[in-house]
């Protein structure tokens, strides 16, 4: 007696990601801006809300491109892991009674230096990966 062969269920085709000759100007200028804004944001509130730039443009674009959708996620998840390192910063400069104050700039450059390597690296329309980043927003 045979077993019935089972076939896989078909959920349509694979997510994968664009080459970038595939790339319009349009979503590598997004994708950049994901990654702009939320360096923009640090650099104009000192770090407080660094996400909100990249959760507009997600929320504004997500569906018009998968680049500029993921580098949104990218830039939003970072933001959001620096935005977590900077109240643990907080904490710790609060528990150590102002010693702890040099801390809470780690954060801030790091948001600097690969806010700007992301950006680059999505004009150039290549995926970009954080290499610090809790990814929550998957």
């Amino acid at each position: 007696m045979d077993a019935p062969e089972i076939k896989p269920i078909d959920v349509g085709p694979e997510k994968k990601p664009p080459q970038s000759g595939e790339l319009t100007q349009d979503a590598r200028t997004w994708g950049m801006l994901a990654h702009m804004s939320g360096l923009i944001a640090v650099l104009l509130s000192g770090g407080v809300a660094p996400f909100l730039g990249p959760l507009v443009v997600y929320f504004l674009k997500k569906d018009e491109h998968p680049f500029v959708e993921d580098q949104a996620k990218e830039a939003l998840n970072f933001q959001l892991t620096m935005f977590i390192a900077v109240i643990i910063a907080g904490a710790i400069t609060g528990a150590t009674c102002g010693f702890g104050f040099p801390l809470l700039f780690v954060p801030i450059v790091l948001q600097i230096i690969f806010g700007i390597i992301g950006s680059m690296q999505a004009n150039n329309g290549e995926y970009y990966r954080y290499p610090i980043c809790i990814r929550m927003i998957t």
